[in-house]
Order: structure tokens, then sequence, then C-alpha cells
């Protein structure tokens, strides 16, 4: 009625109302009313807003890369903003739109920074630092943001940056994946060979651990054929030197036997000669006896059975002379007997 009316606005929305060229209502979240013929309201966003951005630049070694990512912010000075770009409102129908397009250039405005950010730190990195580097350069950028003038003189507070994927054009992807992917087959090839060198080594261990075995074996067995042989050569030397003991005693033995025998001799050439001598002088002693005499002395101390034998001898004797000689079977028994 007569051109008043009432707005409201959210608490995440900051206002200005001006009249006349000046100020007279500003603050987040306000309700009031206004002339519209002579007013002019502002809205700011105070709330954290995302800016997501996609762009090509190139690196170092002349590589085009494609970087995507968002950067978080939100406009902590209004008065800052609203001097340098045109937030008034055009309300009709109780509708709410700006007049301008300077709210929606904010966003480009600080896409474009990030891109210039970005492109820096890519002239001093290759692509293959480029594609792994989306963490450090996300941080190197955002520090960059923070310390802008331009930011600042937005009145814009950089909240957070992040950067998605940093990644080459297909043709320069393809090259790099081939080349990693000769790198991976190379790894396994060289994994292979390791593997067949390790098993190559083991087997040469298992053999020569074998052959030692082996070589350990025979040195036993050499030790214990001579060992044997000495103990061999031992026992044959025990048993010379028992031979030889032996034979030096059958030596003396001999030896004494052979004096014995010596001894013997003389003592029985001695005994007969001193017999020869007795027989001697005892026929020298009966050269002059009577043979009946010297029978008779003969005859002395003699068994029954030799005087009987000794009568038959001198029987045999005087056959001639005897006409008959009658023995009895008892005299001859008795002799045969005894």
């Amino acid at each position: 009625m007569f051109g008043f009316k009432f707005i409201k606005f959210q608490p995440t929305e900051y206002a200005f109302m001006y009249k006349n060229g000046a100020v007279v209502k500003e603050g987040a979240g306000i309700s009031f009313y206004y002339l519209a013929p002579t007013a002019t309201i502002l809205r700011v966003p105070i709330a954290s807003s995302d800016c997501p951005f996609m762009f090509e630049e190139v690196t170092a070694d002349f590589q085009t890369v494609s970087i995507q990512g968002q950067v978080t912010y939100r406009i902590v000075d209004c008065k800052k903003v609203v001097d340098l770009l045109n937030y008034t409102l055009n309300i009709r129908n109780g509708k709410k739109s700006y007049i301008s397009e300077d709210p929606q250039k904010l966003p480009v405005r600080i896409s474009n920074l990030v891109r210039v950010m970005a492109k820096k730190h890519l002239a001093c990195l290759k692509l293959s630092d480029a594609v792994r580097s989306s963490e450090a350069l996300a941080y190197n950028i955002f520090e960059d943001m923070r310390q802008n003038e331009e930011i600042r003189s937005l009145g814009i507070e950089i909240m957070g940056l992040t950067i998605l994927a940093v990644q080459p054009n297909k043709e320069t992807a393809r090259a790099l994946e081939a080349q990693t992917r000769e790198k991976i087959l190379k790894m396994a090839d060289d994994a292979i060979y390791e593997r067949r060198n390790a098993s190559i080594e083991q087997e040469r261990g298992v053999k020569e651990n074998e052959y030692n075995t082996e070589i350990a074996i025979e040195n036993k067995r050499r030790q214990v054929r001579e060992t044997q042989l000495e103990a061999e050569q031992a026992e044959m030397r025990k048993q010379n030197e028992l031979k030889n003991e032996q034979l030096d005693a059958e030596i003396k033995l001999e030896e004494k036997r052979k004096t014995f025998i010596a001894l013997a001799t003389e003592n029985s050439k001695a005994e007969a000669d001193a017999k020869a001598y007795e027989l001697k002088e005892t026929m020298t002693a009966l050269a002059g006896v009577d043979t009946d005499v010297i029978k008779a002395l003969a005859a002395m101390g003699m068994q029954p059975q030799a005087l009987i034998a000794n009568a038959f001898h001198n029987l045999a004797g005087s056959a001639e002379k005897i006409g008959q000689l009658n023995i009895t079977p008892d005299l001859i028994r008795e002799m045969m007997e005894k």
C-alpha cells in the first residue's frame, strides 16, 4: 500500500538497504519494511559455497593435463564485495533476483585464480610427477589462494581446495600406461628370473650339501679303513713280536738242549768208558779163573727161574750123554706162571 513492502532474509544472507546513497539497514537474517520507489536492497550470501573447476594446463615437459577439482569459499566482508560487485535485488511479485550478473562472476574469478596458481606450479613439474602430485598441488594452490591480494580485496575466505584428478590426454595416458605396463612386465620377468635363480641357487646348495656329505662319508670311510689297517698292522707287529719271542725262546731252548745233549753224550761216553774199564778190569781179574767157578759166581743171587733155565742150558750142552730126561708139567706150569 502506497509502495510500502516487507522483506525478510535468511540467517545465511547479509542484507543492505540503501536510501539516498547511504546504508540505512544492514545485517544477517534481518527483516524490515521499505518504500520500494526510494529504497535499494542488496543481498550477499554468507554461507560457504563450492566452486567446481576443470581446465587444461601444460607441464614442464610440454604435456597437456586436465585438472579437475573444487574450491570452497565464503564471503566474510560483505562491504568489500558489494563495493566491487553489484548484488542489488530486483523484487517483483515476491520473487527475488539480481539485477546484474556480478554475483555469478565471483565463482568465475575464483576458478580463474585457481587456474593461474595451478599453471605456476605445473610449469615446474613433469608429466609423470604432475599425475602423482594432486595432493601436493592442491596444498600449494590453497596456500597461494589464502595469501592472494585479490581474494582479500573481495572479502572472501578460502576454506578448502581439493583436486580430484590430474589426468593426461588419452594418447599420453595410453603411452604412460604402456610404459608402466612394460615396467610391470619387466618387474614380473625379473621376479620370475630371480625366482628361477633362487631355485637354481637352492638346488646348487642342495647338490653341494650332497657332495659335501658324500665327501665327508668317504673321508670317514677312509679314516675307518686306515684305522683298521693300523689296527691290523699293530696286530701283525704284535704277532711278529710274539713269534720272534717264541723263536728266541725256542732258539735258547735248542741251545740248552744242544748243551744238554753234549753233556749227556759226554756223560754217556764217560759212563761207557767207566763200564768198559770196569769190564776190562773184571775180565783181567777173571782171566785165570776156572769156567765152572765163574758160572757158579754168576749163579749166585739168581732167581729160581734163571737157575732152572741155566740148568736146562747145561743139560742141552750134555745132551749126548743123557739117555732119558723126564720133565713134569708142574715144573713147566710154575715157570710159565712166574
